[in-house]
């Protein structure tokens, strides 16, 4: 059974929708465009850190001009293909509206950008839902580090960590809520597998709306 929290901190990518086969699609793409090698694992492993940080993974170190080529190139095809892909996680939408309605908070805490996150909440029609946004915009360090956790609790008003959980798909989401100090929920639809966590959730997830089951 999941207790109940105040403030509901959600990861974007994997778990409030499922991008994984479009961001493999978009570094296929891109890696096709540039004569590079593809490798779907490599991608997979690496979702859910910054994109730069990603690319760096996967193609080596880039300057700042380079990384804005492959960024281009990258985000201009995700544009074009995003709704063959984008679909809502299991009980999302229906989760969000009933712990809204029970006077929760939640926040989106992603490494995607904010142009891209708005798009992608507007269309899924969950973005009224939240009232914080922390992207990679918002905070000089990233998942893991805890940064991005504690800056949607300065933007809810300086909250306490035990006050909140963070739900997440990856080891850097796990990670970043766990040093942040607040509770960790795992989504099990997630690509990752759960054995290769470095640290241990406080909760698994097989449907977002066990969030609600004493909110």
């Amino acid at each position: 059974m999941i207790r109940e929290y105040d403030y509901y901190l959600f990861d974007a990518d994997g778990t409030l929708f499922d991008t994984t086969e479009m961001i493999c699609s978009c570094f296929e793409h891109t890696a096709e465009q540039f004569g590079k090698q593809y490798d779907k694992k490599l991608v997979k492993t690496h979702i859910g850190m910054t994109l730069r940080k990603q690319m760096e993974i996967y193609y080596g170190p880039l300057t700042d001009q380079m990384f804005e080529t492959f960024r281009t190139a990258h985000m201009d095809y995700q544009l074009s293909i995003y709704k063959d892909f984008l679909v809502l996680c299991p009980g999302v939408k229906e989760a969000l509206s009933e712990l809204v309605q029970n006077g929760k908070k939640c926040a989106v805490v992603t490494s995607r950008m904010m142009y891209t996150l708005e798009l992608f909440l507007k269309e899924m029609g969950i973005f009224s839902f939240f009232e914080v946004l922390v992207t990679p915009e918002s905070t000089l360090k990233h998942k893991p580090d805890p940064q991005p956790a504690l800056k949607a609790l300065e933007l809810f008003g300086s909250v306490t960590p035990q006050k909140a959980v963070f739900i997440g798909d990856s080891p850097f989401d796990i990670e970043c809520g766990h040093r942040a100090g607040m509770d960790t929920a795992f989504v099990k639809w997630s690509h990752n597998d759960k054995s290769l966590l470095s640290v241990k959730p406080v909760y698994y997830l097989n449907d977002m709306r066990q969030l609600c089951e004493n909110s």
